[in-house]
């Protein structure tokens, strides 16, 4: 700790010294005052403002209190962190777009029908088709509708399927669906829908983490424009594997298209 930070807090009333040398200047702090130092630091290097460690400490919270409060200014850090490291992701992938632009697809885009399937789903609203958005919502919603199934009893018999509508207002409604073999009806906490059979579907296999997929979506977009067709329906994510590390995920990107 420096000279000139204690003289800080001494000037702000934070910490004043036990007593000052009236010769020298030299403070002195007593033993006692070091749990009042050690607060004051923690809360100052979590985040808060001096004026707010001087309420905090002169109020003369408990440790049990303080150890909440920074519990929980520490969960809002590490939100905040992991936060920065999705958007340097996106970053990345945006400079790696950029640099191939002009470049040959390298992506393999297949053609394909896609068969009618009954799903269980539950959906969200997303404030865009950013991975940084979409994934704090379609993730949980993936997790809370095998829960619920698994409750229900009810068994998941395919691929989880996520696929995305746009709101007039530009937000996103995303699904987490599940295949079920199940009639409709309102005793259960969730939804049973009959997702339709898409005629032709232009697909790519994306492998790795969600984080990363804005890529392969737009070279799938570029390779639809390119190539004569155009969206004619709301774009799936069918999960082919999944799992504990994002890498080995495999899913499958679906744009359902039409001729021009």
């Amino acid at each position: 700790m420096s000279v000139r930070m204690l003289r800080h807090y001494d000037a702000l009333g934070l910490l004043r010294p036990d007593r000052v040398d009236e010769h020298s200047g030299y403070r002195f702090y007593s033993g006692g005052q070091l749990a009042r130092l050690n607060r004051l630091v923690a809360l100052k290097d979590l985040g808060f403002t001096l004026e707010q460690v001087g309420q905090i400490l002169d109020d003369q919270v408990s440790g049990a209190e303080l150890r909440g409060m920074l519990t929980l200014r520490r969960a809002e850090l590490e939100q905040r962190i992991a936060g920065d490291r999705a958007r340097l992701v996106q970053v990345e992938t945006r400079l790696r777009i950029i640099e191939k632009e002009g470049a040959m697809p390298v992506h393999d885009v297949m053609i394909k029908s896609i068969p009618a399937v009954r799903v269980a789903e539950l959906s969200a609203v997303a404030t865009d088709f950013e991975p940084e958005s979409i994934g704090p919502v379609i993730g949980p919603l993936f997790e809370d509708i095998c829960r619920r199934l698994e409750k229900a009893g009810v068994p998941m018999i395919g691929h989880g399927i996520a696929y995305y509508e746009e709101r007039e207002d530009g937000s996103i409604l995303a699904h987490a669906a599940v295949p079920v073999d199940l009639d409709p009806n309102d005793t259960h906490d969730f939804t049973v829908v009959d997702l339709p059979a898409i005629p032709q579907a232009a697909t790519v296999v994306h492998r790795g983490s969600m984080n990363e997929v804005l890529e392969p979506w737009q070279s799938l977009g570029r390779w639809v424009d390119e190539n004569g067709y155009r969206l004619s329906g709301p774009s799936r994510e069918v999960t082919l594997v999944f799992t504990e590390d994002p890498s080995g995920w495999v899913t499958e990107l679906q744009e359902p298209i039409v001729p021009k």
